[in-house]
């Protein structure tokens, strides 16, 4: 008797080989951020919103060269985004695309819940998800919690969620199905998008004519402060540098909690440390996109008015970790993060633009009683080597708890 191909034990280890044959050539293969784009606005979706990632940096990139100013909103966090598709949509009648991290995803569950819901207002939006720590897939470790739960959390939520294929024709599927859900649920549908799932799109750098880039800008805060001085850093790139910069001086790091995962939140936590630690100076080190994410904590770090807080926002007006997408605040001559902390309460506000301004401005903004802010407004830029901390988060909280006489 003949047998059936596949449980021939040879012909199944030819088929085995082929299927990962198959699976490495799909991993391979790219999906044009155009061929996308031209799905998307082919079923009416052409309004743009979101937080920039980096899986989806290349089609954001895309967006923000194709797409006018009027269509497309770079949001101060996820949540904002949600808010501004769902009034779109009651505007126009059709559905917005969402982009986000699927790190942001905590900051929509209220709007996607009491406001999208088909048991609420039944809002479509395409939700557009970069999903980091994918399980499987190497990634930094704030992203393995959230990368785990993200389909079963977007489940829970009642959305449906596919993942973006890298073929046109099937990608071309996706959407298509998104549109019918449109139609027939009037609610919420999300795509998944892979590390490499996008080709590569390059946006035109942005032009900054500041003279200071921000890891010398790191370096003179750093060298400025004295021995019982605390850090606070926030998520991306700053954290790195300053890890490194530590590094280079063959100092530990001790002395400073790097916020790797939690955008926006740094400042929060460094007023929970400064109400607690009275004997210390504790300097939160902000970005731009970070302290719009969650600009309302500047209104409780004026009213509580702790002395010892002293915050500094590197303001290079761009996402520099996830493509150097605009922020809002590079609208220098309309925007003022100084006015803002004055408003909500900041004894004094600081700027400094030029090496000079910059040495002199630290030294006010250490001997001044706080809460106290100084932006410090760059040019956009980094080093294409600069690394990543060598110690883990668990790691970095004990050596830092220790130093504190909290652990």
């Amino acid at each position: 008797m003949t047998r059936h191909i596949f449980t021939h034990p040879v012909m199944r280890r030819v088929c085995s080989f082929a299927l990962r044959r198959m699976s490495s050539d799909a991993r391979q293969m790219k999906l044009s951020p155009a061929f996308f784009h031209q799905c998307v606005t082919d079923i009416g979706v052409n309004f743009f919103t979101g937080v920039p990632d980096s899986l989806l940096s290349d089609y954001c990139a895309y967006v923000q060269v194709n797409v006018p100013e009027t269509d497309h909103v770079i949001a101060a966090n996820e949540g904002n985004a949600v808010g501004l598709a769902a009034g779109y949509h009651l505007a126009t009648g059709h559905p917005g695309l969402v982009y986000l991290q699927n790190s942001g995803l905590g900051n929509t569950v209220n709007p996607l819940m009491s406001l999208t819901s088909p048991k609420v207002y039944s809002i479509p939006l395409l939700l557009l998800i970069g999903w980091r720590g994918q399980p499987g897939v190497k990634d930094e470790p704030q992203h393995f919690a959230q990368g785990q739960i993200t389909p079963d959390m977007l489940k829970l939520m009642d959305i449906p969620c596919r993942i973006l294929p890298r073929d046109e024709t099937a990608a071309k599927m996706v959407v298509q199905e998104a549109d019918q859900h449109f139609k027939t649920k009037k609610s919420p549908f999300s795509i998944l998008v892979e590390a490499s799932t996008f080709s590569e799109f390059k946006q035109p750098p942005l032009q900054a004519n500041f003279p200071l880039l921000r890891e010398e800008a790191l370096k003179t805060v750093v060298d400025a402060l004295e021995e019982s001085d605390i850090i606070v850093a926030t998520t991306g790139k700053l954290s790195r540098e300053l890890f490194e910069y530590r590094e280079s001086k063959g100092e530990g790091h001790e002395k400073e909690f790097l916020t790797v995962g939690s955008m926006g939140h740094a400042s929060s936590i460094a007023l929970g440390i400064a109400k607690h630690q009275l004997d210390r100076k504790v300097v939160c080190l902000d970005g731009d996109g970070a302290a719009l994410m969650h600009l309302s904590a500047m209104a409780t770090v004026g009213q509580r008015a702790p002395s010892n807080f002293k915050h500094i926002i590197f303001n290079n007006g761009c996402h520099d970790s996830v493509g150097g997408q605009p922020t809002e605040a590079s609208h220098h001559e309309t925007f003022s993060f100084g006015g803002i902390a004055l408003a909500c309460g900041y004894r004094k506000t600081l700027i400094a633009e030029t090496a000079e301004e910059l040495v002199t401005g630290t030294r006010q903004l250490l001997d001044t009683e706080g809460p106290v802010l100084m932006e410090i407004k760059l040019s956009v830029g980094s080093r294409s080597n600069l690394g990543r901390p060598t110690r883990t988060p668990i790691e970095n909280k004990s050596d830092f708890m220790k130093y504190l006489g909290s652990a």
